[in-house]
Parts: C-alpha cells; structure tokens; sequence
C-alpha cells in the first residue's frame, strides 16, 4: 500500500502506533516515506521557547539515521505555518497517488483544527493515540464528565488501569545501535538525546533516586527528580515506555499508594489529568478560566512589577533565584514553579496568563496542557479543591526547602555572603562585616496578601 507517515510531537521509534502500524502494512523490500515539518513560524506564534525548538530539531535529525537503518526514509521539510504543511501533504498524496497518510493525533485545539483541514482537503489521513497512558476520555465520573479535581481523578485512573491495562507498542529499532551524543554547542545541547536518557539517566534514576525522590523532589538544591519533562513535552519519549519502565522494577505500585516509589508515579498521574482536562475543554487552549466566575475578572496590570519578576528582581530571593534559573537554563525546579506563579498571581495580582506565556516563551520543557494547568492551579482559576487563600509565603518556602540558600546562592551570587539565617529575606540595605547588600522587596508580604484575599473575596 502506497502511504506516508507523518512524524509530528512523536518523533521516536519506541511506542509510536503511527510507525508500528507503518511498518506492519508495508513490504519489506520498499523503502519507507516519513516526513517531519519544521514550522518554527508556527511554533513561535504558540510561544515555543527557542531551547525547545533547538531541542526538537536536534532529535528529528537523530530520528533520520536511526529510520535509515531500518529502511525508512524521513525528510525534514521547513514550512512556516500549518497551512503549508497542508498544501504540502495535499500535493504529495496527489502526485505519488498515497492511500494513508499514518500520523499520531495532537492534543491542543490549533493542531485538531489542522488535521481537520487535512480531511476537508481529501488528505487520506489516519490517526492514532500516543501521548497518555489510558486514552483520553476514559476517566470520567458516573454522570460521564471530566473529573474537576485530581485524587478522585487520581483514584478512577489507577482503577481503570489495573482493570484493563495499558497498550504498549515495542520500539521496531535498536536504538542501542545509536548513542553517541550529538556533539553541537547548541541552545539545548546540555539535555542530552533520548536515547542517552533511556540507557543511563532513567536506569540510575530508578535504580537510586526514585526510592527517595518523595524527601528530596522539593528541594531545588539538589537533582533529585528525573528531568525527564523535556523529552514527554517534545514527544520523544513515550509516556507509557515511562510507565511501563516503572513498573517492570516496581509491578506492586499500582497498589501501594504509600509507598515512596508512588510519589512519582503521582507526577505522572497529573500529567495525564491536564491532558485528559484540555481533551474534555479544548477551551483551555484560548487560555480560558477553568473555573468562570474568573473569567471576566479584571486583573490590574503594573508593567514595573511583572518585569521585575520576569528579571528575578523582586527583593525575595527565592523567587529571584528561580526566574534566574529559567532564564540562564530554560528550566525551572517544578517547587519552585509553585512559588513564582503563586507570587506573581497573589502578591502582584497580575493576571496568570502572562505567566503562562512567560514561562513557554523560555522553557524547554513547555507544554500547553501541563503549563496551563499548572498556572491555573497557582492563581485558583482552575481545578483545585483548595479555595483561592492558599498563598505560598516565599520567605517561608525558601527556608524549608533551601534552608542553607545553596540553590539561592548559586543564581543569587550577589547574596552569597550573607549568613543562612538572613539570605531568605529582602534586604532594604546591609552594611556590616564587610558586607554591602541592597535587594528590597517590590511588594510587602503581609499587605500582598491582605490584598490578594480582598481581591479574590
């Protein structure tokens, strides 16, 4: 059969249905045709940070030598925009007379809209499910609705996989045949390719830091999560090659929510949950409210402010270390996302969606549906069942979770000098013991916090 397959956020050959069902119905002697477009027009008008673009590029073109060993050959096509990429399917299914062009569906609402013109178009297109591991819309509660909360969530998505399991689609290549790193100095070039993480990092990560990753995972100190964001968001890794991994070292974690290991795979957990969330309101996408009665609320906007906290220049710092973070590395430890996103939306009361379009403007790891729903979780606007007054104290999460200020003292050289007990704290002005210190606070925390209350009540 005459068909072309269409590589998209998917681009790996381990647990790919799209290219496993590619490679069933084609003969063994012909060459394959896959094509992969590089849109980064497109991709900038969805705020994709540059690191995660570079990081994407970086694995289609090892994704190229990996397919050419198993006869298939992948053609990486520069067009700006989607409707390019139609245009560009249209005329090559007409002149090579293609009968299916095999590709995994994509979650947000621009993509959906895409692959219907595609149909509408007369494109022979046939999708498949890649990016969760129990297919969305599965989990749902009695009446047939999405879950508004997540450990109820939580409690159906752990039932439903004990009870029917999961599907898994065997990688088709020896990606062990192909390790070496690239070796460009590029924007990305610290993450290193997936299949490096799959033979070392996630094996050690398993082996020594799973079993303590719940005393550790907050403190942004020290590297004690897998850092495996950045390949789920890029689609290079599968999240059920993930799953799958952990349970062939733990298979009694499905049943033992108390248990360290657990702690983890609760991560993985929520990321299907905003998944399965953006799938039953596609609204979220255009950067709705989840909850309405925030809908129309008029957030006051002090340009000042939220570009102090874009610059980590806002007198508290921790939240200072953790912008700086972002903005030297393209990453940003998950607790300390909690922070900057509560403070920016509670003690400035700027409106979430700058923060939201901040942080995929700068992280590698940017995804829609998991960035969208973790800012909407920050500011109470979306699935939570903790009402709007939680408000993290940025004085007191930096003295649990960096209580001597390594990680503050890294990003913050400028505090370096001071004692552990005071780097926690804005400092009008120090000046003793040779230590000359200025990094005053933008706002006070107990009138942020009045505020915010009022401004939300």
């Amino acid at each position: 059969m005459n068909q072309l397959l269409w590589f998209r956020n998917d681009l790996r050959t381990d647990d790919n249905p799209a290219l496993y069902q590619f490679i069933n119905q084609s003969t063994s002697n012909e060459t394959g045709k896959a094509v992969f477009f590089i849109s980064e027009k497109q991709w900038l008008t969805h705020d994709w940070a540059p690191i995660k673009i570079d990081f994407i590029k970086r694995h289609a073109v090892a994704l190229v030598k990996e397919l050419a060993a198993i006869n298939i050959h992948l053609e990486l096509v520069e067009v700006d925009y989607f409707k390019d990429q139609i245009e560009y399917l249209k005329n090559y299914c007409e002149e090579n007379d293609v009968k299916q062009v095999l590709a995994n569906s994509e979650l947000e609402i621009n993509e959906q809209q895409r692959d219907q013109l595609c149909v509408t178009e007369q494109i022979p297109l046939i999708l498949f499910e890649a990016d969760v591991i129990v297919p969305k819309g599965k989990i749902v509660t009695k009446s047939g609705e999405m879950y508004k909360v997540f450990t109820p969530f939580k409690r159906a998505w752990l039932t439903y996989v004990r009870e029917h399991g999961y599907q898994y689609f065997k990688s088709i290549s020896d990606q062990k045949s192909i390790t070496d790193e690239d070796k460009s100095s590029s924007l990305s070039s610290k993450w290193p390719l997936v299949s490096i993480l799959t033979e070392k990092a996630l094996p050690l990560f398993y082996r020594l830091k799973v079993s303590n990753y719940k005393n550790v995972r907050d403190i942004p100190s020290v590297k004690g999560t897998s850092g495996i964001s950045p390949y789920l968001a890029a689609g290079v890794l599968s999240p059920r090659y993930v799953f799958k991994s952990l349970l062939d070292k733990y298979p009694d974690i499905l049943i033992s929510s108390d248990s360290d290991e657990f702690c983890w795979l609760n991560e993985i957990i929520w990321r299907e949950f905003y998944r399965h969330l953006v799938f039953a309101n596609p609204s979220l996408c255009k950067h709705k409210c989840f909850n309405d009665k925030y809908q129309d609320h008029s957030w006051p906007l002090d340009k000042t402010l939220f570009e102090a906290w874009c610059e980590g220049k806002t007198g508290y710092p921790l939240v200072d270390a953790a912008m700086r973070q972002l903005n030297q590395t393209g990453w940003m430890h998950n607790r300390l996302r909690m922070v900057v996103a509560s403070f920016l939306t509670k003690h400035l009361l700027i409106d979430w969606r700058l923060g939201e379009r901040y942080f995929m403007q700068h992280l590698i790891d940017g995804d829609l549906a998991s960035n969208n729903g973790g800012w909407q979780w920050a500011s109470s606007t979306g699935c939570d069942a903790q009402p709007y007054f939680r408000i993290f104290n940025p004085i007191t999460q930096s003295e649990r979770f960096d209580p001597k200020g390594t990680f503050i003292r890294k990003y913050l050289p400028e505090l370096s000098k001071l004692p552990d007990k005071q780097i926690h704290f804005p400092h009008k002005y120090i000046k003793e013991n040779n230590l000359s210190i200025y990094w005053p606070a933008i706002v006070d925390h107990k009138e942020a916090r009045l505020s915010a209350l009022a401004f939300y009540k």
